[in-house]
Order: C-alpha cells, then sequence, then structure tokens
C-alpha cells in the first residue's frame, strides 16, 4: 500500500533537467512563444519612456509638444500594442496547445512504464493513487510547461532592461530601487520549499480520495448487501478532511508568499517616491525622471504579482513533475535478458528445477522451498494444499509474473529467463477464479487473446467455451455492452467469457487457478465442460479445492510449508491414506 513519501524532495534542477527532453518536439513552438514574450515585454518598457517624454517636454519646452508629436507617440504606441495583442493570442493558444501536447506525452510515457512493472508493484500501489498521477498531476503540467519559460523569460527581461534603462537616467536612486530584491529572493525561496511539500503532500491525499471512491464504487454491491453506506460515508469523510487541512497548510504558505511580496512592493514604491523626492529637491533628478521610475515600479510589481499567482501553478507543476518521475524511475523487477529469444513451436514440456521463492517483503520466509518437478507436455498436474502452501504463487512463477529466488523453471528445456516475456506469456493461457472483463462488447473482450481473430474465429472459440448459445440471446448478441468488469453477466457467463479468450489465443501450456470455486453448482457443470475441451492436447497446471474435479489429472501434487509432501494420482495418493486422502475424505 502506498505510503507517504518521507524522502527528501528531489532537487529542482534536476526535475528541470528531467523534464527538459519533452521541449524537444516542439522547440520552434517555445522559441516563437518566447519571441512573442519578448515583443510583448517591449510594448510594456517603451510606454514609461513615452510617457517621460511627453512630460519632460510638457515642463521644459510645452512649445515644442505640438499635436503632430502627440499623434505620433500615440500611433507608435498603438502600433505595439496591436503588436502586444498578437503576440499574446499566440501565446494564449499556441503556448497552451504545445504544453497540452507534451502532458499527452507524458501521460503516453507513464502509461506504457505502467505497464512494464510487476505485480509485486501494484500489490504495493493504490490503483487510486496512480490515477492521480496520471491525470490530476499531468493536468498542472500542462500550464507550467507554457507558462514557467514564458513568465521567467519576461520578468527576467523586464528586470535587465528596466535595470539598464534607469540606470541612464540616475544610478543611485537604480540602485536603491533594486536593493530589496535580494529579500525578494529570500522569502521566495524559504516560501517555495514549503509550497512545494504542501503540495506534494495535497496530491499525496488526492490519490487517497481517488482510492477511497474507487474502492468504495467498485464495492457498491457489498456495501449496500451490509447496508454500508454509512461506514463508507465515514471512511470518505475522514479522507476528505484530511485533504481538506493538507489544503488549508498550503494556503497558509501561500498566503505567506503572496503577503511578504505585497509587503516588498510597497518597499520599494517608498524607497523610490522618499529617494526620488530628495534627489528631485536637490537637483539630481527631474520630475520626468521620477514619473518614468514611478511607472517602471508599477512594471515591475505587475511582473511580481504575475509571478506570485504563477508560483502556485510553477509548484503544482514541479510536485507532478517530481511524482511523475517518482514512478518513471521505478524499474520492474521482472525483465528480459539482454540476448533473450523467441519461444517459439512450443510442446509444452514444463521442469521446475530446485525452484525456490519469496517476496521481498518476507525475506525470511520462503513461499517454496526446493520444488522440483518435470511435465510432460500434454499432461495434466493438479496442485492442492492448504491456504498460503504456494499454490498459486507456483503457477505464478511459470509466466514470470514473478522471478524465482533460486533455481529455475524451463519450458521446452529452455530457461523461462532466457527468453522473451511476450513469447513466453503467449504461450501461456490463464483462467483464473476472479474473472476480469473490460468496460466494452462481449467480441472486444473474447478479442483480447488474440488481437487479429476473425469474427469467424471467435465465434468459434465462444461455441468451444459453451459461451456462444448465451451470447446470442443477448440483445445485441457479440456486440453486447458487458458493463464495468462485466456486472452485467452471470459469474459462470463471465467464466465461459475468459475461457473463450484462451480457446482464442490457443496456448500450449494452460494454468486454472480454482476456475470455478466460486460458482454454483450449475455454472460449475457448465464451465468444467468448457475446461475439458480447453484442456484437451495441452500441458495443464489446475489449482482446484473441489478435488473431484481433478481426479483424472496424470499428476496431482501435495503442496504445503514444507514445499511437495505427497504426489502421485488419485488412486496412488488415496492408497497412501495422507494428507490428499484426509482432504479428499473432508471435502467430496
Amino acid at each position: 500500500m502506498e505510503t507517504q513519501n518521507q524522502t527528501k524532495p528531489m532537487r529542482m534542477g534536476y526535475l528541470i533537467r528531467r523534464f527538459l527532453p519533452y521541449y524537444k518536439k516542439y522547440v520552434w513552438v517555445l522559441i516563437l512563444d518566447l519571441i512573442c514574450a519578448s515583443l510583448s515585454t517591449v510594448c510594456d518598457l517603451v510606454f514609461p519612456m513615452i510617457i517621460r517624454y511627453i512630460t519632460d517636454m510638457g515642463i521644459n519646452n510645452i512649445g515644442a509638444l505640438t499635436v503632430g508629436v502627440i499623434l505620433k507617440l500615440a500611433m507608435l504606441y498603438l502600433v505595439l500594442r496591436i503588436i502586444d495583442a498578437a503576440a499574446n493570442f499566440y501565446m494564449a493558444n499556441q503556448g497552451h496547445v504545445m504544453g497540452a501536447k507534451m502532458e499527452t506525452d507524458m501521460r503516453r510515457d507513464l502509461f506504457d512504464h505502467l505497464q512494464t512493472l510487476s505485480y509485486s508493484y501494484y500489490s504495493n500501489h493504490k490503483v487510486g493513487q496512480l490515477m492521480a498521477r496520471m491525470t490530476g498531476d499531468l493536468n498542472d503540467i500542462t500550464e507550467f510547461a507554457h507558462h514557467c519559460p514564458e513568465e521567467f523569460f519576461i520578468c527576467g527581461l523586464k528586470i535587465i532592461v528596466s535595470f539598464a534603462i534607469l540606470s541612464t537616467i540616475n544610478i543611485p536612486l537604480t540602485v536603491i530601487m533594486f536593493a530589496t530584491f535580494p529579500i525578494v529572493i529570500v522569502f521566495t525561496k524559504y516560501f517555495n520549499v514549503k509550497m512545494r511539500r504542501a503540495f506534494k503532500e495535497q496530491r499525496r491525499q488526492v490519490g487517497e480520495v481517488n482510492a477511497q471512491v474507487e474502492d468504495s464504487l467498485l464495492g457498491i454491491r457489498v456495501v449496500k448487501s451490509f447496508s454500508g453506506e454509512e461506514a463508507e460515508a465515514k471512511k470518505f469523510r475522514v479522507g476528505n478532511e484530511k485533504f481538506l487541512a493538507t489544503k488549508k497548510n498550503s494556503f497558509f504558505y501561500m498566503a505567506g508568499f503572496s503577503t511578504s511580496t505585497r509587503a516588498f512592493g510597497g518597499i520599494m514604491y517608498l524607497a523610490v517616491v522618499v529617494f526620488g523626492s530628495l534627489f528631485m529637491i536637490r537637483g539630481r533628478i527631474s520630475p520626468a525622471d521620477l514619473t518614468a521610475y514611478l511607472l517602471y515600479v508599477n512594471t515591475l510589481l505587475v511582473s511580481v504579482r504575475t509571478i506570485i499567482q504563477f508560483t502556485e501553478q510553477f509548484q503544482r507543476g514541479m510536485t507532478g513533475i517530481e511524482r511523475f518521475i517518482e514512478v518513471m524511475d521505478t524499474e520492474p523487477d521482472i525483465t528480459e535478458a539482454k540476448n533473450a529469444k523467441e519461444l517459439v513451436s512450443v510442446h509444452g514440456d514444463v521442469e521446475f528445477r530446485n525452484v525456490s521463492f519469496h517476496y521481498n517483503d518476507e525475506e525470511d520466509r520462503d513461499v517454496l522451498c526446493n520444488i522440483n518437478l518435470k511435465i510432460d507436455a500434454g499432461k495434466s498436474v493438479a496442485i492442492v494444499g492448504p491456504s498460503g502452501g504456494g499454490k498459486t504463487t507456483m503457477c505464478n512463477l511459470l509466466p514470470r509474473f514473478y522471478d524465482v529466488t533460486d533455481g529455475e523453471i524451463l519450458i521446452d528445456g529452455n530457461n523461462i529467463s532466457d527468453v522473451t516475456l511476450k513469447s513466453l506469456r503467449n504461450a501461456i493461457g490463464m483462467v483464473e477464479q476472479d474473472v476480469y472483463l473490460f468496460s466494452g462488447t462481449v467480441l472486444e473482450n473474447i478479442l483480447y487473446g488474440k488481437s487479429d481473430a476473425t469474427q469467424d474465429e471467435v465465434i468459434a472459440a465462444a461455441k468451444m467455451a459453451g459461451a456462444h448459445e448465451f451470447i446470442m440471446m443477448m440483445p445485441n448478441g457479440y456486440d453486447t455492452y458487458v458493463g464495468e468488469r462485466g456486472v452485467k453477466l452471470s459469474g459462470g457467463q463471465k467464466q465461459r467469457l475468459s475461457i473463450a479468450r484462451v480457446f482464442l489465443k490457443n496456448p500450449p501450456i494452460l494454468v486454472l487457478d480454482e476456475a470455478t470455486s466460486a460458482l454454483d453448482n450449475e455454472s460449475e457443470k457448465l464451465v468444467q465442460k468448457s475446461l475439458e475441451e480447453l484442456a484437451k492436447g495441452r500441458t495443464v497446471f489446475t489449482i482446484a479445492h473441489r478435488l473431484t474435479t481433478i481426479k483424472n489429472a496424470d499428476i496431482i501434487l501435495v503442496l504445503t510449508e514444507n514445499g511437495i509432501v505427497e504426489q502421485g494420482t488419485h488412486k496412488e495418493l488415496l492408497d497412501m491414506n495422507g494428507i490428499y486422502a484426509g482432504f479428499y475424505k473432508l471435502y467430496s
């Protein structure tokens, strides 16, 4: 289960370096965006100089300030504003499109990476948390990708150009005016660190709320059958209140940052007015120059206010990038060998050689210990034993959902660690107790076994699985929508669709993991008949609690915490009068 990340936040420079490659495809859009930002900035910086010029002429040479001069200056400013409007349109339109495309690229990469991660990752992370990273976190990156370079470029340009222009007018006042900037930098750094931590916790709590909602809604039948609405509502209120607490925390630091920067603006205005007035009294600056200073102060403060508004967006974007990188940096437990070969023309010979296994969080306890087993192609092996004995784990090692801790597993003499995962898993079909059907049609769910199959192949697979008849009784036949997780179908119907999916896949090796244990007697008979048809000519591993269904297996294993303690046919194990015989008498 995903817990709060207590590790130190990643360095901002590292996050930016990891994020920059996503600009590569859109570098010309970004360049044009920054050119437009430059043009817009020029318009803002020219206006104070126009006012300075008019004020200076009005005070010192009013006769020269003619209607023609005023109209020329007005036309100049109008042209600049038209350029500014066009530049802002491009930034608001194409800049946002660029951000959305980068978000799309990142979401694609994140989804692709999630597909490579192993079972163990999903055992320790909630789906709701992962959904929050796929949606909310990456949504924030759209605005960040567009505004981050743009706002910092504009702000930097305004500060540098303003400093250069004002230095030509009065250096001492310019130095006094910009002396407050180091104070702002200190406060900004402090509050940025606090805000980033607060936003990261806020994002984590959003994931917790998503996970709780998903858990409750997916289990809505259980909730209603046990009248658990009030309990679920109480759990949700607790998570919702925690989310509110994290938002309060982030708002506290945002308010502190905003207040400190507003105070900085007041200090800057005060410094310019006081020292500018003193300089003007002593004749070291003209009224027109002081007017220009005050206008530039306003221009700079508008930039600062823009940065303040963007800071929240910036920190949300950085938090989203950090959470994105956390997942992208997670290495899958199961990887292919560098020279992995294709597993082709599989017959189905399977061998376990001295296989031991333990989960990463149970290093002191082997779930399987020193398992040795050899199954010839086309034979069937049934695995029985108490819960926790490792039956499902043993079968999950075959398609490399987990890797063995010691020993090796071979298919047709090939170590499964030396073959490609795709070819290995294409050779193995699995029918499990907990059937998962995707939200879609009957046809789409069966096609999952072989995406390029024809309609006739699908129908043939459904017939072999005993599913065709009930499918044709549905309103739209194979185009009938099955609902989320197949909610519109009965347990037996869902199981027969999953069997049809495996028939279509046509693998030489089959794993049946308690495939009928959750069904009623009538459904069990229908599904068992389909399974018997499916098992013909294949190497079959069957996990079963109902021992009557495995009497005809070629070999039966009794698997406990001590490994394989009994092995033989049904008759041989009954004659031993051991654990299997005891199970059979108890459950038959």
